[in-house]
């Protein structure tokens, strides 16, 4: 029996109850941000929202996550409005979700697996498909019981086909099981590969950065702005899962390489974070971010709060950072200012879509690139090549010009590289 890894592609949007819960520690409106946002997800899933429910709870309920008259009235409300589906914004154990769909008969899912079909949708490269394999495959173990796990979907049912039963339980164990060990196997051999590109271009000497910021704010947008690429960009939370690195030119001729990444959302699931750590990666080997935001996005605060602890938690937060706020061809007169504004004066503001203020974004990279550097003319003999090719790969030659008496090499060159070129040099910028 063959386990499909690939979502199943949904040929009739389904209908879909969506539940949230409001705790009294929240703040007033965070349940129906979170719903919104919910909302978005399932869309990209594929799915139709067809009535969106807010329940105050002070405690949760073991059996059914809520009390059982709020199942019966969620169940009710399925019902009536004929959903297939019904999708809490918070994560419900194995046994929550298999008592709520023998109560409702309904299929029944937490954001947690909202998230990981659509991961499995947009994985593109070999990287990203074992990645969401694996995480899908450790999420279902503890669910081969449901009814409704899409381990019982194999054979090109839609949510709501039952599977073939208890008696297969121990036998569908064991292939995920096997299924499990064979992914990480084949990740590892992945990874190592990365390993060994990531070397390759370090090996370059050419500086490295990485787009960074909340899914949907326009690092791909702005990835295609300034190299004239052609990443895929959609409307739509994750659109881009697999890491994309472009080579750019700046305006002086410096290069540089700039990586687009998987983009941060509240509540990412911790595996997920976990799977696609080694892509994550980019972002702590890169010598400087790019945290790029939606300033159009009424939650921009609380997105750069959510990308700081994801940056902190990976070990990047202390690198070098530029601070983009995209879409200002949206911001309306009315909004007020941000306390991150406030508190990041040299915040630059763009716009992909009209190209506004895109040579600020250039302008800062390379004062990034070139703090702490200093200019500087040397004359380099004809038999040091070895130095000629070390200012080349470490710094930036601006001037260069070949005489009998040796190289006349005007650079930008880090402090490192200066004291080691002090000898040769005939004039210090």
């Amino acid at each position: 029996m063959e386990i499909n890894l690939n979502t199943i592609e949904i040929e009739q949007k389904q209908k879909a109850v969506l539940v949230c819960m409001q705790y009294s520690e929240m703040k007033k409106g965070e349940a129906a941000t979170h719903l919104e946002e919910l909302k978005s997800l399932v869309d990209t899933m594929g799915a139709e929202t067809v009535e969106t429910l807010i329940v105050p709870l002070k405690k949760r309920s073991p059996k059914f996550f809520v009390g059982t008259g709020k199942a019966d009235e969620i169940t009710e409300t399925a019902k009536k409005l004929s959903a297939e589906i019904i999708i809490f914004d918070n994560d419900l154990s194995p046994g929550q979700q298999r008592n709520f769909e023998e109560l409702s008969g309904k299929a029944v899912i937490d954001r947690h697996e909202v998230i990981l079909d659509i991961f499995a949708g947009r994985a593109t490269t070999r990287e990203a498909v074992l990645q969401v394999g694996l995480a899908r495959m450790e999420y279902s173990l503890p669910r081969l019981t449901r009814a409704w796990t899409h381990l019982s979907r194999q054979k090109g049912g839609s949510k709501g086909t039952r599977g073939e039963g208890e008696t297969q339980l121990e036998v569908d164990r064991r292939i995920v099981m096997k299924k499990i060990t064979r992914l990480k196997k084949e990740l590892l051999k992945v990874r190592l590969h990365r390993n060994t590109l990531r070397k390759q271009r370090s090996s370059l000497g050419i500086p490295t950065g990485a787009l960074v910021g909340y899914t949907n704010a326009g690092k791909s947008s702005l990835l295609n702005a300034l190299t004239g690429a052609d990443a895929f960009v959609e409307d739509k939370l994750f659109a881009t899962l697999d890491p994309t690195t472009r080579k750019v030119t700046l305006p002086v001729g410096n290069k540089i390489l700039l990586t687009d990444t998987v983009g941060f959302i509240r509540k990412l699931p911790h595996d997920l974070v976990d799977a696609f750590r080694s892509t994550l990666e980019e972002t702590v080997l890169s010598d400087f971010l790019i945290h790029v935001l939606d300033l159009s996005h009424p939650e921009v605060e609380e997105q750069y709060r959510i990308t700081m602890e994801v940056l902190d938690e990976l070990g990047a937060g202390e690198k070098p950072m530029i601070l983009v706020f995209n879409k200002i061809d949206l911001k309306t007169d009315t909004t007020d200012s941000l306390g991150i504004e406030i508190d990041n004066p040299d915040a630059l503001y763009i716009s992909t879509k009209t190209g506004e203020g895109l040579e600020k974004v250039f302008e800062r990279v390379e004062e990034l690139l070139n703090k702490d550097k200093q200019i500087i003319s040397l004359l380099i003999p004809t038999n040091r090549y070895d130095l000629i090719s070390m200012i080349h790969r470490e710094g930036s030659v601006l001037e260069e010009d070949y005489q009998d008496t040796g190289s006349i090499i005007k650079a930008r060159v880090p402090l490192e590289i200066y004291n080691r070129l002090k000898e040769y040099i005939t004039n210090v910028s």
